[in-house]
């Protein structure tokens, strides 16, 4: 069975910085994607990462602010988030998709992702 436990959230005054932090458990190989969701909108994509790590992908509102990383000894991908603004409140799901030991891929769509977290608030106060 496969896991995804997401820790790091909370709430912090703009231009602070958070560290959100994934622990995947139950599967080996994996590329994974943090989304977030606000009130009334969309769950949109902010970053994805290959199984690897040496590939990545940021969305334009957080590109130069925030960075993915993995660690895959310990199970555990990363969205450190930096220069926060209010605008980047809301609730912050891991993702993991299935994918190759062999593969560099990240994925970009929701329906890509094949497990999911259970989510992280993040509150940016102006």
């Amino acid at each position: 069975q496969v896991q995804l436990v997401e820790s790091g959230g909370g709430l912090v005054q703009a231009g602070g910085s958070l560290r959100l932090s994934c622990v995947v458990s139950g599967r080996t190989s994996y590329a994974v994607g943090w989304f977030r969701q606000a009130p009334g909108k969309e769950r949109d994509l902010v970053a994805a990462i290959s199984w690897s790590g040496g590939r990545t992908y940021y969305t334009d509102a957080v590109k130069g602010r925030f960075t993915i990383s993995r660690d895959n000894a310990k199970n555990t991908v990363y969205l450190q988030m930096n220069s926060l603004k209010p605008e980047d409140t809301a609730v912050y799901y891991c993702a993991a998709a299935n994918t190759a030991y062999t593969s560099v891929n990240y994925y970009t769509g929701r329906d890509e992702y094949d497990y999911w977290g259970q989510g992280t608030q993040v509150t940016v106060s102006s």
